[in-house]
């Protein structure tokens, strides 16, 4: 045995093999109602014969409905929560129940990791899976801590967890590099 085994295994006690993480939005849930809401007027229209202006407006305002309801419903469900998995050669982001949209960084893309401590969504245009040309790319589905990557090619990657400062950690191990610079 050599001098290096305890250190060896405190650092993996420190860093575990798969780092997993999840941030969720409560309050997406009632735009996810309201969109539910939408759709039931739709199917209610539907429905409901009577409609004394004709069935081209009838048409019109069932199809209206029932796009925006599942336009929303869909939309808000998916980035209720976001799950994010480090293993030893990927950063993978999968948003919803679904998993979809779902995103995989290896970590040889990666140069560099930073916590980000106040991300919010007024700041990258609202919740969802959002670009900036001046800011990269992120999912956000709440206010608060981050993980911010740079990537090989100059651009950057955001997304929004709980325990982000332990995922930088965990990330800039498995690359080894050190320091910390909040974002």
């Amino acid at each position: 045995m050599t001098d290096h085994a305890p250190s060896e295994r405190a650092s993996s006690e420190q860093h575990p093999e798969i780092w997993t993480g999840r941030a969720r939005n409560r309050g997406q849930w009632l735009l996810a109602c309201a969109g539910a809401a939408c759709l039931a007027l739709g199917i209610d229209l539907a429905v409901e014969t009577l409609w004394p202006a004709g069935i081209l407006p009838l048409v019109m305002s069932i199809v209206g409905c029932i796009a925006v309801g599942l336009l929303i419903l869909f939309g808000t469900l998916a980035f209720v929560h976001v799950a994010v998995k480090v293993d030893k050669d990927s950063l993978e982001v999968r948003c919803g129940h679904i998993g979809v949209p779902r995103r995989r960084i290896p970590l040889s893309h990666v140069v560099g990791a930073d916590f980000a401590p106040a991300v919010t969504p007024r700041h990258w245009g609202g919740w969802g899976y959002r670009w900036r040309p001046e800011q990269g790319t992120a999912v956000i589905v709440r206010r608060g801590e981050g993980v911010v990557l740079s990537l090989g090619d100059g651009r950057k990657f955001t997304v929004t967890v709980d325990n982000a400062e332990t995922a930088v950690r965990v990330i800039r191990d498995r690359l080894g590099l050190s320091g910390s610079t909040p974002v």
